[in-house]
């Protein structure tokens, strides 16, 4: 099956409904994919770097609040 959307004439709510629908397929068959090694190395040195001090958790709002504020 081919299946485009034209995502300019979706509705936000059709966009988002779309994500949820997308994510739950991909949640079903989970165990079908596999994170690629890089993925792991990131995870292990982010560890790492709260270990030592060289990082530090933020807060889910803040830190989208960071996101949002980044310049592009």
């Amino acid at each position: 099956m081919n299946t485009v959307l034209d995502m300019g004439s979706l509705s936000r709510a059709e966009k988002l409904r779309a994500m949820e629908e997308l994510w739950a397929d991909l949640s079903r068959n989970a165990d079908e994919y596999t994170s690629p090694a890089w993925h792991g190395d990131v995870l292990q040195a982010r560890e790492v770097a709260i270990k030592v001090g060289q990082d530090e958790f933020v807060p889910w709002e803040v830190a989208k609040r960071l996101l949002r504020e980044k310049p592009p």
